[in-house]
């Protein structure tokens, strides 16, 4: 008899990503090690290779159930590795390239991975990515031990690695954020499909360091206080008869607060933000008002209770029941008035990447982008490596007032500011 196929249930992330992907959403997130020297096809190919199966959890394919998409294990040939495109993360097809919902590109110098974000949120996809340049680099004659964020590929994967940490970690109340009932949308006139702009701006992590110091605030939070102020004037710009909240939905690793070693998808998202109908600010003003909301609401005890609340919603026995072609509707109505009105923008700082010591002079820095929006409006993410930080404002919409009044306030602030763009000098692709 043929063996039973093995299948794995998504977890809270997963759920929701797969119900939302359609053509005109990418829950896709990509990222790239821009390298010393130019990357040899067959070297990183034959890396992929050898590291897909030390990762089960990246060899996964998506399959619609009656009541649920389920992952079950990828047997067909792949994923190869192909040349990069000029428009990234694109979105998921499920019955496109073999189902594979891991991708892999090279260009000149630069090697990039792009994921769906229902197998793995970026913690895990910086696992997998560091481990998979430490073997590229072990083909081309650099030895490279395990360690350090490295995984061994000689030892099996581990059933932490699989584990879904949001079911482990359920506690005892079932509460959400008080969300804002509708945030300035920060959308624009939307491009041809599947017309993707991307702006990289770089800065020295030194100096920007710096900068966040003399606010008394960390990067990251530094970061978010600027875009918040930029969409704030960019709203008032807009002659806005009535001036709505401006707030982030800035996702919160949660594995330094509840231990685990799953690379799976293990994040919840606060919300920082500042309502300029309430009269001037200062920018000082709005830096210490993202800092005080990240330390009030980035506390185990309100963190968990996300969690509870978002496991309780999935395992509901009435919403369980209920058809799957039923069911995305609903929740993609729940994330349009829980996950889109409620924000003006997306912003993640996975933070800092680092290596082993034998892997470094051959990086010379990272980038990272987040696919399309629910909406034509730009996310924003940043990744530093060394002491260069990048920084991407990415979306489908028509005008770049975001990114261009983004770059030009860390430029007012004193920092040095590098631009790459996919964008003309007209705002349009060529």
């Amino acid at each position: 008899m043929a063996k039973k196929k093995q299948w794995y249930k998504l977890d809270n992330a997963g759920v929701l990503y797969s119900a939302l992907q359609r053509e005109e959403y990418s829950a896709v997130y990509r990222f790239s090690a821009v390298m010393t020297e130019p990357v040899v096809p067959a070297a990183l190919q034959n890396a992929i290779d050898k590291v897909m199966p030390r990762f089960p959890g990246f060899t996964m394919r998506i399959r619609r159930g009656v009541f649920w998409y389920y992952f079950e294990p990828n047997t067909a040939p792949g994923p190869f590795l192909k040349a990069d495109v000029s428009a990234p993360c694109q979105p998921v097809r499920f019955h496109e390239d073999a189902g594979w919902l891991v991708r892999f590109y090279y260009y000149q110098n630069r090697i990039s991975i792009e994921a769906f974000h229902a197998l793995a949120d970026g913690a895990g996809a910086l696992t997998f990515f560091r481990t998979l340049l430490a073997e590229y680099l072990r083909q081309i004659g650099v030895d490279v031990p395990a360690g350090d964020g490295v995984l061994d590929l000689r030892e099996p994967p581990r059933r932490e690695e699989l584990e879904d940490a949001y079911v482990r970690y359920v506690g005892p109340a079932a509460r959400r954020l008080p969300l804002v009932k509708r945030a300035y949308s920060n959308r624009g006139e939307a491009e041809p499909f599947y017309t993707f702009h991307v702006t990289m701006g770089f800065v020295p992590v030194d100096k920007l360091r710096e900068k966040a110091r003399s606010y008394q605030v960390s990067v990251t939070e530094y970061l978010a206080a600027a875009l918040l102020w930029v969409l704030a004037e960019k709203q008032r710009r807009e002659n806005y008869h009535r001036m709505r909240p401006v707030t982030l939905a800035v996702p919160v690793n949660l594995r330094p607060y509840f231990p685990s070693q799953t690379l799976r998808n293990f994040l919840v998202t606060v919300q920082p933000g500042f309502d300029p109908a309430l009269g001037e600010y200062q920018f000082a003003q709005v830096a210490a008002q993202v800092r005080h909301y990240m330390k009030l609401h980035t506390t185990p005890q309100e963190m968990q209770a996300q969690i509870t609340r978002n496991v309780r919603y999935q395992s509901n026995r009435a919403l369980q029941l209920i058809p799957r072609v039923l069911k995305n509707p609903i929740v993609a109505h729940n994330y349009r008035t829980r996950g889109v009105r409620p924000f003006s923008a997306t912003f993640t700082n996975p933070g800092a990447f680092t290596v082993p010591e034998a892997m470094q002079p051959h990086i010379h820095h990272m980038e990272v982008v987040l696919g399309q929006a629910t909406v034509p409006r730009p996310h924003v993410a940043s990744i530093s490596y060394g002491n260069l930080m990048e920084i991407t404002v990415a979306g489908t919409q028509v005008d770049a007032d975001t990114e261009r009044e983004f770059f030009r306030f860390l430029v007012r602030e004193g920092l040095p500011v590098h631009i790459e763009s996919n964008r003309t000098h007209t705002g349009r692709r060529e």
